[in-house]
């Protein structure tokens, strides 16, 4: 039975059925297939609103559909609420039209072809289920007697439950001697007087549609058999009798595959037992008795369960039978399968057979697209029984042939297309697909071919046909199976189908992957947690299986990891990152690497470290004494890492109520503590847990746990005696904690006296940890105690510690005071200590006094440097370091202790010799020749003594490890020597220099200075110049004969982006080269190379900036006044030089000659000089621009350098200028005028007023 679905509202489900055994591709034409319909029956509910039929067929061309309802076709009425498919055959109807839709319905689905058809669908309509309202009169028996109720329930859509109740919904008790049948009655096997009430109803409930009704209430009344009270047993006995079912004999006929359910209600006194034989057999292993036997069923009945059944009810009194003859039948079924659709060749046989079974025996009804189809013994159809025959069959004998087989328990049809048709092969697979494979996998090429006749399949691969063990091809030819795939497995394979009516070919590409496998699999690892936990999973695969290819992370094999469910994952391709990591994260995470065809897996275990749980289960196990309990818990969850340690903690409410504080400590390995607690207090206890990764939550508290007050077990601790003042002592001590007070009333007893005096002891009562004692003697030993006491008594025994009165300053200076020289800058001082008793306290150490007075070097001019340094302890000679070599000194010492300092000793004076000089400040190569260069430098600033002169070492160094080849040392004599000029130096060699300042005692630490010589083919050139323009630079330049025929590389850079940009090679014959498209307005460096690497020597550097064209036109054209005032300008330069010049000549000239040690005036070529050597760019530009040169006016260098090594410039970097003060100069030679002090500026040399000129 076939609901309309209250739960599915309008939509039905439906039953779907294909033609079995004939798969026809749609791009033939066929007749129609019904593919799917609303199965039998349709039951419609009150509350549907809708009801939804369906039909549905496939066919070609597509199938037009029609109902037929009762057997005659049927027009939808054109109504709102009637709708009809426009594409299928379903129609719906409002459930106001439920009446007109009431009856047996079949669809029928039509094309040119030929027509099928559904089974019939019959649609019915159920009323609500309600029992009719009664009257009944009282059923009155006597006691003794059987009673049967009848409920007669409605039907109803099942499940229907019954049930006999009260009015006031109690249950009416049921047992052996009353019980209900499954149609609803109630039986009594004999009344009782309790039996009787006036509201026995019967319930029925229809659970799918929530439906309960009850029957009008019954009144049974039985009348006693005998006054008084008396038992069961005293009524009569009677025979047994059958209740239900009534009468000896009784038929049951059922389906195979039902249930059989059979019933006896016996009636009689005392109850009858039931018993249920098979007569000539016994009862089937699947039976079952339930309501006291009552009741007997067969579960799936079959042909062996019919036969006759006896059913004895018995007593004391007597027995009754009843007999039930079984009889099992089946509805229509195909033996084996439903008729299948046929293709057949034009002129061959065909033969449908339409094999059924059924009890009993089916009726078989042959129908041809939808109409009666009979035997005809003239034409080529014969319909024989269950086989319908077509003989020599031509294209008009295709069609659907409709098979019904119908007996009194159901009817099945089958549509059987039947296509008579040639045709040559048609390819349905499509053409040119492409299948991949992983290696070694298995690989399938379909090749569906549709033919009648039908058609001989061969592969091909190469020209060749498909031969192999690993090629296996299908029994019809219609795909290829290649097993344990190999790379040269690729490629194009070509199926031709072949029949009567033609030939077809199909060609496919196969491709052979590598596979996908995960070459690092993810570690197991053991992650602290809130720290971030990663897995790496490193994969390989094919790459041009990119597209598809993905790794995904599981945990547990169950949730799948992303960021977007928890933003503390964070996947990407083969790392997984877990942040924040907690024990919830704690699991085996399965890395998946997958492509479209293969994957591959990989496990690790992620382990998560925490603290650990808190204890649980707390408590005071035992009581020792009041003071001394054992403590005792379970501890929680080490959470993979083991507990080191339990801490129990405790809470008291007297001093400190709700502060926790330790209390002790318990090694990891037990579960108890043994405490001895501090008097006076109620407490609380709890307990935590500590591993490795910290401490763990506290356990629950403890109730709490009083212990009496007592007297202190304790005296204070770390007694201190001090003495702030001569005449006075002070003592103060650490106090008791309060929870060490024991009780109220906390005091300290402090007895006190002269240590190795016999004297009476002096007790203080203090209640504060501290006492002072007045009027003591200076600095005296003293004995004290110290003793804790409260209201319950004083404390143990004190100990006695020893102190001293307070101190005084010393009063003596130590004597005999004498300073022995060691070296330039340590002497070692001795002295006689002073006595014990003037020093009147605790001996800290000596002071030395040290005062430098003059320079040796400069006699005449005082220093006056102090210096105080403290030496602890006892002693007699200390030594004193750090001193200045040869200078005068003064020396005394005095002694201190914590008071202060005593007097001085007399002075002492004395000498420190001559030491070895400091570095040299500076040193600089110049004068660069093919096999010479010229060492320069300044003295050193501190000399220590007078200077004998220098010692130079120089050493040949190997260009690429950079390891001395050779060295060579050079004696300089002479103070006043400050150049030095090498001769047979290598070319192109690198070379490192090493300058010590002597005096008689020795040398002073060297100064390094590296460079490298010169090669012989690098140019000299002369008199560089720039001219510059708005977008180009001419660099020019002069050479001697000899050099004539060498090459250089002109390099230039945008000082704004760095990039450089070498011109190509230019031959110093040339004179010149011209740079251009360059930006107006901007800043360039331009270098000349000998070779075109940035690392390698330059001849030459300058900066340049180019011109702003249209600025210097505007400004020389709109403001004329401007001349005037350049040229007045010009004039006060003019004169300012010939000042300088005049005042520069008078000066002379100092060959050779030492610099001067002081000058009084700053010279005004020596202002102008420092002005031109660090001119301000941007002023520079600006001026330059002002003076009106022209377009291609000639403008002298800015900056000449010579530049040697590894590229930087040897000049620039450590000229002699840098550690001027602007108030020496130097001659032709390169010696200095003036004296020597710190570097001042940075940079290169420039001379603005006139052409820079470099000599080689």
């Amino acid at each position: 039975m076939r609901l309309a679905g209250s739960l599915s509202l309008v939509l039905l489900l439906v039953f779907t059925s294909e033609a079995a055994g004939l798969d026809i591709p749609l791009e033939v034409e066929q007749p129609p297939t019904i593919i799917r319909h609303t199965p039998s029956p349709v039951i419609i509910l009150p509350y549907d609103n809708a009801l939804v039929i369906s039909c549905e067929a496939r066919g070609n061309p597509p199938p037009q559909y029609r109902w037929t309802k009762d057997g005659q076709e049927f027009d939808f009425p054109r109504e709102e609420t009637i709708t009809t498919g426009s594409r299928n055959g379903n129609f719906s109807f409002h459930k106001k039209h439920s009446v007109q839709f009431v009856g047996k319905w079949r669809c029928f689905a039509s094309n040119k072809l030929g027509t099928a058809m559904t089974e019939e669908i019959e649609i019915t309509l159920l009323v609500s289920p309600k029992f009719p309202k009664e009257t009944f009169d009282p059923v009155i028996v006597k006691e003794g007697e059987p009673i049967t109720l009848q409920c007669n329930p409605p039907k109803g859509v099942p499940p229907r439950l019954l049930y006999w109740m009260t009015v006031d919904l109690r249950h009416i008790e049921q047992n052996e001697r009353i019980s209900m049948g499954t149609n609803g009655d109630l039986f009594f096997s004999y009344a009782l007087s309790n039996d009787s009430r006036p509201d026995y109803c019967c319930v029925a409930a229809f659970s799918s549609i929530r439906t309960i009704v009850q029957k009008t209430a019954m009144s049974v009344k039985v009348e006693k058999f005998k006054p008084g009270n008396y038992s069961v047993e005293a009524l009569p006995v009677r025979a047994p009798s059958l209740l239900l079912p009534s009468g000896v004999q009784s038929q049951k006929v059922l389906m195979k595959g039902e249930d059989l359910e059979l019933e006896c209600f016996p009636g009689g006194l005392p109850t009858p037992a039931i018993t249920w034989i098979k007569m000539g057999e016994n009862l089937s292993d699947r039976h079952k008795m339930t309501n006291f036997n009552k009741h007997l069923s067969i579960s799936n009945v079959d042909v062996n369960d019919q036969g006759k059944y006896m059913c004895m009810a018995e007593n004391s009194a007597g027995k009754a039978v009843h007999y039930f003859d079984v009889i099992v039948q089946e509805p229509p079924s195909w033996i084996t399968e439903p008729p299948r659709s046929q293709l057949a060749v034009v002129g061959s046989d065909v033969a449908i057979r339409c094999s059924v079974s059924g009890i009993p025996p089916p009726a078989i009804t042959w129908s041809r697209n939808g109409k009666m189809f009979k035997d005809d013994p003239q034409s080529n159809r014969r319909v024989l029984d269950d086989m319908v025959m077509l003989h020599k069959a031509e294209s008009k004998d295709s069609g659907v042939y409709q098979c019904e087989a119908s007996n009194s328990h159901g009817t099945i049809l089958a549509n059987i297309n039947v296509l008579v048709m040639n045709m040559a092969p048609l390819m349905v697979t499509k053409d040119s697909l492409r299948y991949a494979v992983i290696v070694g996998g298995d690989a399938v090429i379909d090749c569906s071919v549709f033919s009648s006749p039908p058609s001989d399949i061969v592969w091909i691969k190469e020209d060749r046909k498909i031969s192999g063990e690993r090629f296996l091809i299908s029994e019809n030819g219609q795909s290829l199976k290649i097993n344990s795939t190999e790379k040269g497995d690729s490629g194009e394979y070509v199926c031709e189908a072949r029949n009567t009516e033609g030939t077809s070919t199909l060609t496919a590409v196969l491709e052979v992957k590598d596979v996908t496998k995960i070459v690092g699999r993810p570690q197991d690892v053991q992650i602290i947690s809130g720290t971030s936990a990663q897995l790496m999973c490193q994969v390989e695969y094919d790459e041009s299986l990119r597209d598809t290819f993905e790794v995904v992370w599981r945990k547990d094999e169950e949730i799948l990891l992303s960021s977007e469910e928890d933003p503390r994952y964070n996947v990407t391709g083969g790392w997984l990152q877990i942040m924040n990591v907690n024990l919830r994260d704690e699991g085996r995470y399965t890395c998946i690497a997958k492509t479209n065809l293969d994957q591959d897996s990989a496990s690790a275990l992620l382990t998560v470290l925490d603290i650990p749980d808190a204890p649980t289960m707390l408590k005071i196990s035992d009581v020792k004494s009041e003071r001394n309990i054992v403590l005792s818990w379970e501890p929680g969850s080490d959470h993979n890492v083991s507990i080191t340690e339990f801490v129990v903690e405790y809470e008291e409410d007297r001093w400190e109520p709700g502060s926790w504080k330790e209390l002790q400590k318990v090694a990891g390995n037990q579960t108890a503590a043994d405490l001895f607690l501090p008097a006076g207090l109620n407490y609380h206890f709890r307990v935590y847990s500590v591993n490795a990764i910290g401490p763990g939550p506290p356990s629950e508290p403890t109730e709490r746990y009083t212990t009496p007050p007592a007297a202190p077990d304790k005296n204070p601790e770390n007694i201190r005696i001090e003495g702030s003042l001569p005449h006075q002592m002070d003592i103060s001590w650490e106090p008791l904690s309060p929870i060490e007070y024991n009780g109220n009333g906390l005091e300290y007893i402090v007895t006190y006296r002269k240590l190795g005096v016999e004297d009476d002891w002096k007790v203080v009562m203090v209640k504060e940890p501290r006492l002072t004692v007045k009027n003591t003697p200076t600095f005296i030993p003293y004995e004290i105690k110290v003793q804790s006491r409260n209201s319950f008594g004083s404390g143990p025994k004190p100990k006695s510690v020893t102190g001293y009165s307070g101190e005084d300053v010393p009063t003596a200076a130590p004597r005999d005071v004498a300073v022995e020289v060691i070296n330039s800058t340590a002497v070692r001082v001795s002295w006689t200590p002073v006595p014990a008793a003037t020093v009147r306290g605790h001996l800290g150490g000596y002071n030395v006094y040290c005062m430098r007075m003059t320079n040796l070097l400069d006699p005449d001019k005082t220093v006056n440097v102090s210096n105080t340094m403290s030496f602890p302890g006892n002693r007699s000679h200390v030594i004193v370091p750090g001193l200045k070599p040869f200078s005068a000194y003064k020396l005394a010492v005095s002694v201190f202790n914590k008071k202060g300092k005593g007097p001085k000793s007399d002075p002492v004076t004395f000498n420190t010799p001559e030491g070895v000089p400091e570095s040299v400040p500076i040193l600089t190569i110049s004068n660069y020749q093919e096999d010479s260069a010229l060492l320069v430098w300044g003295p050193p600033t501190v000399m220590n003594g007078f200077l004998s002169g220098y010692i130079l070492h120089y050493h040949l160094l190997n260009e690429t490890s950079l390891e001395v080849i050779e060295s060579q040392e050079t004696n300089v004599t002479g103070a006043d020597i400050t150049q030095w000029k090498l001769s047979g130096l290598k070319d192109s060699s690198r070379y490192l220099f090493h300058l010590s300042a002597c005096t008689q005692t020795g040398c002073g630490p060297p100064l390094a200075q590296e460079i490298l010589t010169p090669p012989t083919t690098v140019p000299a050139l002369l008199n560089i110049s720039s001219h510059v323009s708005d977008t180009f630079a001419k660099i020019s330049w002069t050479t001697r004969e000899e050099q004539e025929d060498f090459q250089l590389y002109v390099a230039y850079m945008n000082n704004r982006d760095g990039n450089w940009h070498f011109s190509e090679a230019v031959n110093t014959s040339q004179k010149f080269h011209i740079i251009d498209g360059l930006k107006p307005g901007t800043v360039y460096t331009v270098r000349l190379m000998d070779k075109k690497l940035l690392a390698n020597a330059s001849i030459f550097e300058d900066v340049i900036q180019t011109r702003v064209k249209d600025y210097q036109k505007g400004a020389i054209t709109t403001q004329s006044w401007l001349i005037g005032t350049l040229c007045a300008v010009a004039l006060l330069t003019l004169v300012a030089i010939m000042a300088c010049f005049v005042l520069k000549n008078k000066g002379g000239k100092y060959a050779g000659t030492p610099p001067s040690r002081h000058q009084d005036m700053v010279p005004m070529e020596k202002v102008k000089e420092k002005e031109d050597l660090y001119p301000d760019v941007e002023s520079q530009g600006i001026h330059d621009e002002l003076l009106d040169y022209g377009d291609y006016d000639e403008k002298p260098l800015k900056r000449v350098s010579l530049h040697f090594g590894d590229g930087e410039d040897s000049i620039s970097r450590d000229s002699l200028v840098d550690y001027t003060d602007g108030e020496e100069e130097f001659n032709e030679d390169g010696s200095f005028i003036g004296e020597y002090s710190g570097p001042k500026y940075k940079g290169s040399i420039n001379e603005p007023n006139g052409l820079s000129t470099v000599t080689a």
